[in-house]
């Protein structure tokens, strides 16, 4: 099937710039402990206030994408300043230089966010958004795979030398930027009237109840879906060499690598709604596999699944928002739907530690699997209010 230019330029960035963000954040928690000394807790506050401030920041670019009629530049820059900030890494002295070059990340991941699904649903019309964004999550994906492999191979030849690794990181980030510079194509909005902020209440209250209901579902369903390490930590619990742990990811990513397109392009043939409401459910499934599972097979099948359950999800996800909201608000649509999920990664991840320490290693994914059947119960709600672009 023939995709628009625009998608297939995005695309292609996510992979590059994708795979260079992998190399780095694969080797950055060794850099930080073996290099430059820092904690555990240095590490995770460091983690915590770049994510946080993403979430933040893709709401505000998004809405502002709005206000301009114009992506593109936002795009760019956010693309560009992540880009910026991959230099620090290789220069970094202390941890405070590590936190900069996170937080420059990451606000360049939160700017170009928003703006970037905004433009995938501008370039395609509705009943080929699913597969528009289903391709971009599956070259994204490719590049969270092989980031972490190229990483490794570099660690390997140049004899653990993590900022030269940090430095060659770099070219993928570079030649992304460029290429979405030369290569993006937009028109820009036609307006009627006044230009009025994205951020009003009336504004907002346009969107409809269906999409805020949608928020709404996100919201409930993440508050269970706490940091990935604690899977990780699972897979060791249950027995799992540590030397095969990272590679669960691995299998987790090539999943939802090879089933995002395909899975993107069936909603649009099927609707979105079912998909949408079977991956939650699968999710549900998953976390009680994960509490009750006794040994380290169970855990590469619940892995995979949830790389299926992310191929069923997230493209589909984006493609439903795009379906509901006008065009001139896609910015703000997805920017608070980027923040509900954003911002539940902190508490999901206190409330899982506090289960596994508190109660045992099972409770956090019971909570995961309860949570999940709450924002099932939401989402079939916000399904049954459909509001047309």
């Amino acid at each position: 099937m023939k995709l628009p230019r625009n998608v297939w330029i995005l695309g292609l960035a996510a992979l590059l710039t994708d795979s260079s963000s992998e190399m780095i954040h694969s080797v950055l928690p060794l850099f930080l402990v073996s290099v430059l000394g820092a904690g555990m807790v240095t590490v995770g506050i460091i983690e915590g206030t770049a994510e946080s401030i993403a979430s933040v920041m893709k709401v505000f670019s998004g809405a502002l994408s709005d206000y301009l009629g114009r992506r593109k530049a936002l795009v760019v820059a956010g693309y560009g300043l992540s880009t910026l900030a991959k230099p620090l890494f290789a220069l970094a002295q202390s941890s405070l230089w590590v936190l900069a070059a996170r937080t420059g990340d990451r606000i360049g991941k939160g700017i170009r966010g928003a703006p970037r699904d905004a433009l995938i649903a501008d370039s395609v019309p509705p009943e080929r958004a699913g597969a528009a964004f289903g391709f971009r999550q599956s070259l994204d994906t490719a590049g969270a795979v092989l980031g972490p492999a190229a990483a490794c191979a570099l660690v390997f030849l140049l004899h653990r030398d993590l900022r030269t690794v940090f430095w060659v990181a770099l070219a993928p980030a570079a030649v992304a930027v460029l290429l979405l510079a030369a290569g993006l194509q937009e028109k820009r909005s036609r307006r009627t009237g006044a230009v009025r902020n994205p951020l009003e209440w009336e504004a907002l209250a346009r969107l409809g109840g269906g999409y805020w209901a949608l928020v709404a579902a996100a919201l409930v369903f993440n508050l269970g879906n706490s940091s990935d390490a604690f899977l990780l930590l699972r897979a060791r619990q249950l027995g799992m060499e540590a030397g095969l742990v990272p590679a669960t990811l691995v299998a987790m990513n090539a999943a939802y690598a090879l089933t995002a397109f395909p899975l993107g392009h069936l909603s649009d043939r099927i609707g979105r709604s079912g998909l949408l409401v079977g991956s939650f459910a699968l999710y549900a499934l998953i976390y009680l596999g994960f509490a009750l599972a006794q040994a380290p097979w169970q855990v590469w099948l619940l892995f995979s699944a949830y790389g299926l359950h992310l191929g069923m999800s997230q493209g589909v996800l984006a493609a439903l928002v795009s379906d509901r909201v006008q065009r001139d608000q896609r910015g703000t649509a997805f920017g608070f739907i980027n923040l509900a999920t954003g911002i539940t990664l902190l508490p999901a991840s206190l409330l899982a530690g506090f289960l596994w320490t508190r109660v045992s290693p099972s409770a956090p994914f019971f909570a995961g699997s309860l949570f999940a059947l709450a924002g099932t119960v939401i989402l079939l709600f916000a399904l049954r209010s459909r509001q047309a672009p």
